[in-house]
């Protein structure tokens, strides 16, 4: 979570003498918002490293930020700082450019908590460069094969209906896909902002993904945030109603026709399931499932026997949490299970 002490009055040191060091991002980026969900989030990929280091920056409740091109670092936090104040996505755009004697060689993206967005470009900036905004997003870019790029974005992240996460990943493949950057692949990062999103509540980063340096930093972006979504994003969309209870279950059916389960994956998503008594059977389902790909895990056994229990089959619950005991009989938590259950099984035969 980020917190700052309003900042209205902004001042910078030329590019060259203040920030000695400076990486020039060729980059295409996304700044978007779900005004549904509240959800802000960037999107970007360049071929410099670790560009997740370097361009997003965001707070929910005030908006997202992406710095780029010969970037001014600062736009980060100074600008995300004015969003807090209310300050407009293109108040605060002009706010920062007007603030830095070397905005030609910049590029920025910003949105708002309201929707509101706004794209800089500097005349100083390499071409191909430019951008395109509209009601909740701000997509933008530099040293690109051509406007195809951020024009492909803006089709896939409008014609995407799942989450900020997805539609936001879908531009970026979509960029890349249509060309880029002009001299090739590095990095790429998604970050998707969501008040106490972060893992148990601990921050409100929903999505933090950054690949430093890669052959396809895209596609592995892709490969870890399906998996990052049902570890870390399925718990927080099941318990937050609708849109985001419909896009669980979607992440879930996603995971399981990838044809690629892990067993600690698919335990995981069953214990999820099993201990809010939601979609029993399913959870039942799964629980196997892992257990079949590794059957002498005991802590799987205890998942089948929660997701058994949350079925209403009490007696075979018992069955699953004797098995694990068998294997881990000083467990002091399977103990807690095992009377539980039978607690329940004693219910159900008076």
């Amino acid at each position: 979570m980020i917190h700052f002490l309003p900042v209205l009055v902004l001042a910078f040191p030329p590019a060259c003498e203040g920030f000695p060091g400076e990486i020039y991002t060729s980059t295409f980026s996304i700044v978007a918002i779900d005004t549904l969900t509240g959800e802000l989030g960037v999107g970007v990929a360049s071929k410099v490293l670790d560009v997740g280091y370097i361009v997003p920056w965001g707070e929910p409740g005030a908006g997202a930020v992406a710095t780029q091109a010969q970037t001014n670092a600062m736009f980060g936090p100074l600008g995300v700082g004015l969003l807090m104040t209310g300050t407009s996505a293109q108040e605060t755009l002009d706010s920062l450019i007007s603030s830095d004697p070397d905005s030609s060689v910049r590029q920025l993206g910003i949105v708002d908590a309201r929707g509101g967005s706004a794209s800089f470009t500097g005349s100083g900036t390499i071409d191909w460069a430019g951008s395109v905004t509209g009601p909740g997003y701000a997509i933008q870019g530099n040293i690109l094969t051509g406007p195809e790029v951020v024009q492909e974005m803006e089709d896939a992240f409008l014609s995407d209906q799942g989450p900020l996460g997805d539609r936001l990943l879908a531009a970026l493949a979509a960029g890349d896909a249509a060309g880029g950057d002009s001299r090739g692949r590095q990095s790429a990062a998604l970050v998707v902002y969501r008040r106490d999103g972060g893992y148990q509540g601990s921050s409100d980063l929903l999505v933090d993904i950054r690949v430093a340096d890669a052959r396809d930093p895209i596609g592995d972006l892709g490969r870890i945030y399906s998996k990052w979504c049902m570890w870390f994003v399925f718990p927080v969309y099941i318990d937050a109603g609708y849109p985001e209870a419909d896009y669980a279950l979607d992440i879930m059916e996603d995971y399981l026709a990838s044809g690629e389960p892990d067993a600690q994956d698919l335990n995981g998503l069953a214990w999820e399931l099993a201990i809010r008594k939601l979609h029993p059977e399913r959870a039942v389902e799964i629980a196997l499932m892992a257990s079949e790909l590794a059957p002498e895990d005991p802590n799987i056994m205890d998942t089948v026997a929660e997701s058994y229990y949350a079925s209403g089959d009490p007696a075979t619950a018992v069955e699953w949490e004797t098995k694990a005991l068998e294997l881990d009989p000083g467990n002091a938590f399977f103990l807690e299970q095992l009377d539980k259950f039978t607690g329940a099984l004693d219910e159900t035969t008076r």
